[in-house]
C-alpha cells in the first residue's frame, strides 16, 4: 500500500466512519496471559547457511541440503504432480515475495525425485488485482513476470499455474476444523484437486496489518475474493482464521514441507515494501510443519528487526495500530465496496517482540495440538552456533 494513498484514505475514512455504525470490536487478546500454551510434539527444523550476497549456485545448495534434511520424499511417487506455492502478494522482488533461485532449486529437486509435473501458482494481493464473477482487473501472472519469478520458475521446467485464469466457478468449498471462527466455507483453486502433493514455500517479511507473514498466513493467496472479504471484513478474529484456514482438508492431507530462503528478510511495513536485512549469514528454514517453521521464521524476523539501524527502526507506518486498522478497511473496500469497508471490524495490530506475542502462532498452537518443541538442525554446518543457539532460546516455550 503506497504510504500517501493510505493517509488519504484513512483521513476520508476517519469521517465517514464518524457518521457510519460501524463496530469496534478489539482483536486478539494476549493468549499467553488469558490461557496457558500446551507443550506439544518435539519436532525438527532444518536450518542452511549462506553467506551475504552469495551466489545463485550457493543459494541453491543451501536450499537442497534443508530440503533433503527435513525429508526423506518417502510421499513422492515415481509420476506424481506436485503443487509449490509461493508468496506473489504483488509484483515486487524477493524479499517481498519468494526467492526465484530457491523455487528453481526445489523444483529441480523434485523432478529428481521422481516428481512428472510441477505446478508453481498462487493469486495476488487485491491491492495489485481484482477478481470477481464478472472478470478480473490486472494480473497475477502479469505480476509474477514483474517479480522476476516466472522466468526462472519456467526455465527449471516447471508450469505456472494462476487460479483466476481458470474463472470464478474454478473454486471449490473447504471448512476448516470444527470450533473455527470462519462464517462460511473457504473457496479453494480446484487446481489443488489435480496434484498429489503441496510444498509451501513463503518468505519471512513483515506486514503492515498482520505482525508478519511467513507460512500459516501464505493461505490467504489460495482464496478467491469472497473468501478473502470476510477474511478482512470480521477483522476481530482475523489472526485466528489465519491458524485455521491451514486446517481445511487438502492442506491437512496434502501439504508435506515448508521451506523459506531467508538470506535476505523483509524487515519493516510490508508485504511488498519495506527495509530489506542481509544479514552476514543468511538461512534457508525448511520443516515439514507449518507451525515449527513459522516459530523459527519468526524469530529470525525479529532477530533482524533487532539488529536493523536505530534509523529503520520504530516507523510510523510500520509500528502504527492506527494505521493497521484503516489500512484493514481499505482492503475490505476494495473486496467489497466502501459498504464493507465502513462496517468492517476493527483490526487491532499486535506489537511484536517475542514469536509469544503472536496470535497467530498462539492460535495454531492449540488447532494444531500444542507449541511443537523446536529440534534445530544445521543441515550444511554454515550456521554459526552462536545464531543456533539464540534462535533456540527465542523459540523455548517459556516455563
Amino acid at each position: 500500500m503506497e504510504r500517501r494513498r493510505l493517509l488519504k484514505l484513512m483521513a476520508g475514512t476517519s469521517v465517514m466512519a464518524a457518521c457510519s455504525p460501524v463496530r469496534n470490536i478489539r482483536a486478539s487478546r494476549d493468549p499467553l496471559k488469558s490461557k496457558p500454551l500446551a507443550p506439544g510434539s518435539k519436532t525438527k527444523v532444518f536450518l542452511a547457511g549462506v553467506g551475504r550476497n552469495a551466489p545463485e549456485r550457493a543459494v541453491s545448495e543451501a536450499v537442497r541440503y534443508s530440503v533433503e534434511a527435513a525429508t526423506d520424499f518417502s510421499w513422492l511417487s515415481k509420476g506424481d504432480t506436485v503443487f509449490i506455492k509461493p508468496a506473489l502478494n504483488s509484483g515486487k522482488p524477493y524479499p517481498s515475495t519468494t526467492s526465484p533461485i530457491a523455487i528453481a532449486a526445489v523444483v529441480e529437486l523434485l523432478r529428481e525425485k521422481g516428481a512428472a509435473r510441477v505446478i508453481v501458482g498462487d493469486m495476488s494481493g487485491v491491492e495489485h488485482f481484482k477478481f470477481s464473477p464478472a472478470g478480473t482487473s490486472g494480473s497475477s501472472r502479469e505480476l509474477m513476470e514483474s517479480s522476476g519469478m516466472a522466468k526462472v520458475v519456467q526455465a527449471s521446467g516447471a508450469e505456472l499455474c494462476f487460479f483466476e485464469e481458470a474463472g470464478w466457478s474454478a473454486f471449490h468449498e473447504e471448512i476448516p476444523l470444527s470450533g473455527s471462527h470462519w462464517k462460511r466455507a473457504l473457496m479453494m483453486p480446484d487446481v489443488l484437486n489435480e496434484v498429489q502433493h503441496i510444498v509451501l514455500m513463503p518468505r519471512c517479511g513483515r506486514h503492515i496489518l498482520a505482525g508478519s507473514t511467513l507460512g500459516l498466513k501464505a493461505a490467504v493467496g489460495y482464496w478467491r475474493h469472497d473468501t478473502r472479504l470476510e477474511y478482512h471484513h470480521d477483522a476481530s478474529t482475523l489472526h485466528e482464521k489465519t491458524a485455521e484456514a491451514n486446517t481445511v482438508e487438502t492442506l491437512r492431507k496434502k501439504q508435506r514441507l515448508v521451506v523459506t530462503a531467508a538470506d535476505k528478510i523483509l524487515a519493516t511495513y510490508g508485504p511488498d515494501k519495506g527495509y530489506v536485512c542481509q544479514p552476514d549469514h543468511g538461512l534457508v528454514i525448511a520443516s515439514e510443519s507449518v507451525v515449527a517453521h513459522d516459530m523459527v521464521s519468526l524469530a529470525w524476523l525479529l532477530a533482524n528487526r533487532c539488529a536493523m539501524p536505530d534509523t529503520e527502526k520504530n516507523g510510523f507506518m510500520d509500528t502504527s495500530t492506527l494505521v493497521a486498522g484503516f489500512g484493514n478497511r481499505y482492503i475490505a473496500g476494495l473486496l467489497g465496496g466502501w459498504g464493507q469497508a465502513l462496517t468492517s471490524e476493527t483490526l487491532s495490530k499486535v506489537t511484536l517482540d517475542t514469536i509469544w506475542d503472536d496470535p497467530v502462532l498462539n492460535h495454531a498452537y492449540e488447532v494444531f495440538g500444542g507449541v511443537p518443541g523446536i529440534a534445530l538442525e544445521s543441515s550444511n554446518g554454515m550456521v554459526p552456533a552462536d545464531l543456533k543457539k539464540r534462535l533456540n532460546e527465542m523459540t523455548e516455550l517459556p516455563s
